[in-house]
This record gives structure tokens, sequence and C-alpha cells, in this order.
């Protein structure tokens, strides 16, 4: 079995594939199938913007 990684908070990552790219990554939740994995770059373009005060 291969070693498990982790982020710099101490999180287990698990490998995925990004869901627009097809760039294979790493997320710090197991993935279930049933909703798209983004890596970092895609997450980014589907985040909702943020509201200012």
């Amino acid at each position: 079995m291969a070693e498990d990684t982790k982020d710099r908070f101490g999180r287990e990552l698990h490998k995925a594939t990004c869901a627009d790219c097809g760039q294979e990554c790493e997320v710090p939740f197991k993935p279930s199938g049933d909703r798209p994995v983004y890596c970092r770059d895609c997450f980014q373009k589907h985040r909702k913007p943020r509201r200012s005060f």
C-alpha cells in the first residue's frame, strides 16, 4: 500500500482527477464520486466571488 500523504495541516490527502482539466490532484477529503472534484486552479474558476462590504 502507498504511503499516505498529508498537507501542511496534517490532513490526509487523497488522489483525484480534476473534472475540468483532467489533471491528477490531491484533495483533503475522500471523493465520493457524486460531485465533481477540481484541482486548485480550476476550483478558483468555479468559486463564487467573495462579496466585499
